[in-house]
């Protein structure tokens, strides 16, 4: 099986959610390693929002049905990316037999935008 997933976000849509909501929106749409690594920093957030969103079409469902922190976009030592799935998101994958994810993030000065794949 393969599935597949892509999502285009505007960035400063993530830089007004910020402004509004602050430490509330952080915490409900990233993890505290995401955090760590995007550092404030808007086009970082913005690419692993749009991999959540990504990731949750890849997977058939809409974010609803999984939570935004099921979905997890950390970097190796070389800031490669890769997904790792939690709780809801793992059982769904599990269930539909997908094992294996690559995710390839990217941004202009306006947008990022995410692509996810799935094998199994």
């Amino acid at each position: 099986m393969l599935a597949t997933g892509v999502d285009l976000i505007e960035i400063d849509r993530i830089a007004r959610a910020d402004a509004r909501h602050g430490e509330r929106f952080r915490l409900r749409f990233f993890t505290e390693q995401e955090l760590a690594y995007c550092r404030g920093r808007y086009d970082r957030m913005a690419g692993r929002f749009a991999a959540k969103e990504a990731t949750a079409k890849a997977l058939g469902t809409g974010i609803g049905d999984v939570s935004w922190k099921d979905i997890e976009v950390i970097c190796d030592s070389r800031g490669r990316p890769h997904l790792l799935l939690h709780n809801g998101a793992a059982a769904l994958a599990a269930s539909l037999g997908l094992k294996e994810w690559s995710i390839s993030l990217s941004n202009t000065a306006t947008h990022a935008i995410a692509l996810v794949v799935a094998l199994g």
